[in-house]
């Protein structure tokens, strides 16, 4: 959620974002009429207590008529006080509930507009010309099926279309790759996390995956736990109610998790292969940092996913995401494309993405330390929170980066590094966790 600070002193950058998102800005209006309600039901509640504990001082003093009165008024006051409280609750539960519906402020530069209205920032790498080769290339599941890696077949008599199974060849790949990027982050400093799958109703909320996005997520109603999409929700969670000392900053983590999405309002798209599936697993990079430094990391993470994608030596581009296909939490996401060679365009590979103080603040996840303006700007001292005594606590930054998605990722190598008799190439950083292998082969074991 933003700051209801910010959301009073400059309403029209409020309003201008919602604008921007193509959501309603009306909700601006009644989000500054609700918190008016929640501030002034405070203040008339704090006078109305006022003035009954200084009458409780005078009831024992006083006697006759005088007391009688006394007695009267205090009944009508505890009334009052009471009436208050609840007009203050209710104030505030309608603020928080509009609150929430708000999307993060979107980043100044982000292009305005749908789905279609990014923008390239770069192109890395060459598509190859298959043509010249003297072949026409398959698609990724006819690669793995010639591979013995992919059955789509049994995983849709299973469970049902989008769900697969990964075989012989394709397992091992999957394996390989889950402990190539695990390296990767790894060695940039990131702390490797096997996450939940399973979350209660505040994490998610807590992310901002319970608003647009709700009708992709899974919701197990007995229980009430949610399937997670991606381990960015246990992760941003991992911290949840706590406040973390600012010389901790940053704090890095690299998530492994299976990940689940019901793709509503997809039908017909991808139903081919396992490029759009319901179940698949993901490794993704999270960092908790302090706000000023969020857009020098959103650069970080962009960079690591640069290097993972190079070292796959996939041509590729980086977009930076228009408003209107941002979600909730991202005040920027830039995504990295893959080129599909039988698909003739670039497909979504990995995304990283900048929520400044969104989540922290849904999640009451802070900072303490000293910093210039922090007696003038933020909270009185607190010793709270398991770290050391002093300073001024302050909500930090989220940021959430995508290194590998498992089955597009196996899709981009399969049908970018084929070659005319069916087999597969295998880039040299996945060599290692191959057993050394260069070549994926038609009937190898």
């Amino acid at each position: 959620m933003i700051d209801l600070r910010l959301l009073r002193e400059d309403p029209d950058r409020v309003r201008a974002s919602q604008r921007a998102r193509g959501e309603d800005v009306a909700l601006v209006d009644a989000l500054l009429s609700a918190d008016e309600r929640r501030r002034s039901s405070s203040v008339r509640f704090d006078a109305l207590r006022s003035e009954q504990k200084a009458l409780g001082k005078l009831i024992p003093k006083a006697a006759g008529e005088e007391k009688t009165e006394l007695l009267k008024k205090a009944g009508e006051l505890s009334a009052a006080v009471k009436a208050a409280d609840a007009e203050q609750d209710q104030a505030a539960e309608e603020t928080q509930r509009l609150l929430a519906q708000l999307g993060n402020l979107v980043h100044p530069e982000v292009p305005v507009g749908g789905e279609d209205d990014f923008t390239v920032r770069e192109t890395v790498g060459e598509p190859r010309d298959f043509t010249a080769e003297g072949f026409t290339p398959k698609d990724h599941l006819e690669l793995g099926q010639l591979l013995g890696a992919i059955d789509t077949e049994r995983g849709a008599k299973v469970s049902g279309s989008r769900f697969y199974y990964l075989t012989g060849i394709g397992a091992l790949l999957e394996l390989a790759l889950v402990n190539a990027a695990v390296a990767q982050a790894t060695e940039a400093g990131f702390v490797p996390m096997l996450t939940p799958a399973l979350v209660k109703p505040r994490a998610m909320e807590g992310t901002g995956f319970l608003g647009q996005a709700a009708e992709n997520v899974y919701h197990l109603e007995k229980d009430d736990y949610y399937l997670v999409g991606t381990s960015e929700v246990p992760l941003a969670a991992y911290h949840m109610d706590e406040i973390i000392d600012a010389d901790r900053l940053p704090l890095r983590y690299a998530g492994f998790s299976p990940c689940f999405r019901r793709e509503a309002g997809t039908y017909g798209k991808d139903t081919r292969g396992i490029f759009r599936v319901h179940q698949f697993d993901k490794v993704e990079m999270f960092s908790y940092v302090a706000p000023e430094d969020a857009e020098a990391e959103h650069m970080r993470l962009l960079e690591w996913e640069k290097q993972w994608l190079t070292g796959l030596e996939l041509p590729f581009r980086v977009i930076d995401v228009a408003t209107g296909d941002l979600g909730a939490s991202a005040s920027r996401k830039y995504d990295c494309e893959a080129w599909i060679p039988t698909q003739g365009k670039y497909r979504e590979l990995t995304s990283a993405s900048n929520c400044d103080e969104f989540q922290a603040r849904r999640l009451s996840v802070r900072m303490r330390g000293e910093w210039p303006g922090a007696a003038a700007s933020a909270s009185t001292p607190s010793s709270g929170g398991g770290g050391r005594t002093g300073g001024h606590v302050r909500p930090l930054a989220t940021l959430n980066g995508t290194l590998c998605a498992v089955p597009r990722t196996i899709v981009a190598l399969l049908e970018n590094h084929q070659r005319a008799d069916g087999s597969v190439r295998v880039p040299e950083v996945l060599r290692p966790h191959l057993g050394g292998r260069e070549l994926l082969e038609p009937g190898a074991k």
